[in-house]
């Protein structure tokens, strides 16, 4: 009896403190989790709507999210970013939910996902919603990063039963087509293991993007891209109600709309399949996007040159969503790369001030130039992934003061909210 006793106290004792954490974790997972109260992100027309009111947004691309979820060794990162977003007055992040054979891979072959990871996409959509961020996932990449459309394709060819080769096939080959709205159906209804809601039902997502920047060159009618957009995008609203729908396009002009081919910024611009007016047109895609490069899509100009391309680009786009299309006018990608000669921290503020300005300027007026999200923010600590346009804003105060200054722009545009409380202070 002696020996039990002595057995038994260390072992209550023990159970008692394992009791005690977890009952500790339990209580704080409830309170962190169970606010903020957050409302969808709606369409009214040319704008944004949250709770009654327009909604402009500044925001950001932090692409990394989920990858760096995966490791708990990175995973901090996430927090990070989410906290210095809010602090500085940003609403919407655009980040992937897709990660296709690759490292990591959230998705490992066609309808096979890997727990692990659909776990840290979780945990990226949960640590948003308590900092109030909402995130526009984009579904897939048409180019070959984290797998993108050539690796649904491969998929298909080792298989035995992809049409062609080619990676254009993604858009036109039924068994493809197949795979990717597994991947959709199984995307939206999942059920979030931190929060309990599903994704379709959850408004820390502000939105679906189909595909980054989709190009379709075998097809330069466009006619392959249109019909995969008119499926895909109605395939998600079957599914999914609540959220917004947008494509993931570059902007550029088809060949459909030859009044606005001197806007796109080189005559290849309207051979790549795609076509903005007429992609943007679709009744199930709610708001347009459009990504703003000049350093890589002219080879011979001056910068001052491309800060007037810049501003005609953003101008013409946000015209079109109010006289031609009746939806809101996301930029959401611009970025400056520091590749370019002579480059200094002082060009890439003012060509983001460019755009920051009419954004402004649009909301303002009750136009539909809807907001614009930034390419791209890191936290310290990431250099590895530097990829010519990245961002640390609070190493730099010019470039802070700028995204604090247009947050509190658009706040007042917007009117004050009780979440906006806490950033109040810095307007």
């Amino acid at each position: 009896m002696v020996a039990g006793n002595g057995l038994f106290y260390p072992i209550v004792g023990f159970a008692s403190c394992l009791l005690f954490i977890y009952m500790s974790l339990g209580d704080l997972r409830v309170k962190t989790y169970e606010e903020p109260q957050l409302s969808f992100v709606k369409r009214r027309g040319s704008q944004f709507m949250l709770d009654g009111k327009a909604f402009y947004i500044n925001g950001w691309n932090s692409y990394w999210l989920m990858v760096q979820s995966v490791d708990y060794s990175t995973r901090h990162r996430v927090r990070e970013m989410f906290q210095a977003g809010a602090k500085m007055g940003l609403t919407v992040c655009r980040t992937w939910a897709f990660n296709d054979g690759d490292y990591n891979a959230l998705q490992t072959s066609p309808g096979r996902f890997n727990e692990q990871v659909f776990k840290a996409l979780d945990h990226v959509i949960a640590e948003a919603r308590q900092d109030g961020i909402r995130l526009l996932l984009c579904l897939v990449n048409n180019l070959q990063a984290y797998g993108g459309k050539t690796q649904y394709v491969k998929w298909a060819w080792e298989e035995g039963i992809g049409l062609s080769s080619s990676n254009d096939s993604f858009f036109f080959d039924p068994s493809i087509r197949s795979y990717f709205k597994n991947y959709v159906k199984t995307l939206l209804t999942r059920k979030n293991t931190i929060t309990g809601i599903e994704y379709r039902n959850d408004p820390t997502i502000f939105g679906w993007e189909l595909i980054n920047e989709p190009r379709c060159m075998t097809d330069p009618s466009g006619d392959t891209l249109q019909d995969w957009l008119e499926e895909m995008s109605a395939f998600v609203k079957l599914i999914d109600k609540n959220h917004l729908v947008t494509i993931g396009l570059e902007g550029f002009y088809g060949p459909n709309d030859p009044k606005r081919l001197t806007v796109n910024p080189e005559d290849w611009a309207s051979r790549l399949g795609s076509d903005f007016i007429r992609n943007s047109n679709i009744s199930n895609i709610d708001f347009t996007s459009v990504h703003i490069y000049p350093d890589h899509w002219f080879h011979v100009q001056t910068f001052e040159d491309k800060l007037k391309f810049v501003s005609k680009w953003t101008r013409s786009h946000i015209e079109d969503g109010d006289k031609r299309l009746n939806k809101p006018v996301l930029f959401s990608e611009y970025g400056l790369s520091d590749l370019n000669e002579n480059y200094s921290p002082s060009d890439r503020d003012r060509y983001n001030k460019i755009i920051l300005h009419i954004i402004y300027e649009s909301a303002k007026r009750n136009k539909s130039g809807a907001g614009a999200l930034v390419w791209q923010f890191f936290v310290g600590g990431m250099s590895e992934f530097n990829d010519d346009f990245y961002m640390i804003p609070w190493e730099r105060r010019e470039t802070y003061k700028l995204f604090v200054e247009q947050s509190c722009k658009l706040v007042r545009v917007n009117g004050w909210t009780q979440q906006d409380k806490s950033f109040k202070q810095f307007c």
